[in-house]
């Protein structure tokens, strides 16, 4: 029974953290929902600034803290280690939930406006490629385990989890965070830019740059002189040149 109670609590956690995603794609681009990160209550420009500020700072502890090997030790001993990834993703939607109902928007001033019909192409074609280069970063890297339905349906067959293994597969090869890179381009291509679209894109930018310096500590840690041959040869959000030969030559096989 506690397997599939666990199974069942992993599925809603996926589910939940999936339509939160959708939702945060639209939010972002002011796309097919009704609250926007330019469409809401109106509020003096103070009271919007401190508001929206509070708002990122509130998302970017709970996902770093949390992402933490630190806090998943000490969580772990809270809930069950098969329960930890999907309750991190609850936690989550309740933090972009917050976000989308109580944002409010600030429309002046406007930073930057395309109005050339090939110019807003271009620009939706990237913020669309941006959050499909996401996605499927994550599923190079394990989709499934990343937002918990792994570690459930493993508990729920009473199997060991795998143990973590370092990978490099197809835009990894390239790129240390593909997933981080998709998300800045979806975060900045937009025709538009208001003063709370810029707010929303540099707090969002600055945690995920951030968050990356707090990630790559974990995976020395855990990965140790492997990773940082990885890390001088690949760039971190932009190619270089010629890794996959370097990747080779030092042993780490740019297929795995």
């Amino acid at each position: 029974m506690r397997g599939l109670f666990s199974f069942l609590y992993g599925v809603v956690a996926y589910v939940a953290g999936m339509a939160a995603l959708l939702y945060f794609v639209g939010f972002s681009g002011n796309l097919l929902v009704p609250r926007s990160v330019d469409v809401g209550a109106s509020a003096p420009v103070g009271v919007a600034l401190r508001t929206d500020l509070l708002l990122l700072a509130m998302f970017g502890i709970q996902h770093s803290v949390m992402a933490r090997q630190g806090f998943k030790r000490w969580w772990t001993r809270v809930v069950p280690a098969a329960l930890e990834r999907s309750t991190y993703l609850l936690a989550t939607c309740a933090v972009l939930v917050a976000m989308f109902w109580f944002w409010l928007p600030i429309k002046a001033p406007i930073v930057w406006q395309v109005d050339h019909s090939v110019g807003v192409a271009l620009l939706w074609s990237l913020f669309g490629l941006g959050w499909l280069l996401a996605l499927l970063s994550t599923f190079l890297i394990n989709h499934f385990e990343l937002f918990g339905l792994q570690q459930v349906l493993a508990r729920l067959t009473r199997r060991a989890m795998p143990e973590a293994q370092f990978r490099t597969p197809l835009l990894y090869r390239y790129v240390r965070h593909p997933l981080y890179a998709g998300l800045l381009l979806g975060l900045w291509s937009v025709p538009v830019m208001t003063g709370g679209r810029l707010l929303f894109a540099l707090g969002l930018s600055a945690y995920i740059l951030i968050g990356i310096a707090f990630e790559e500590r974990d995976l020395l840690q855990q990965f140790g002189d492997r990773y940082r041959r990885y890390r001088e040869q690949v760039g971190m959000l932009f190619p270089r040149t010629r890794s996959s030969r370097r990747m080779a030559d030092d042993g780490l096989d740019p297929k795995d």
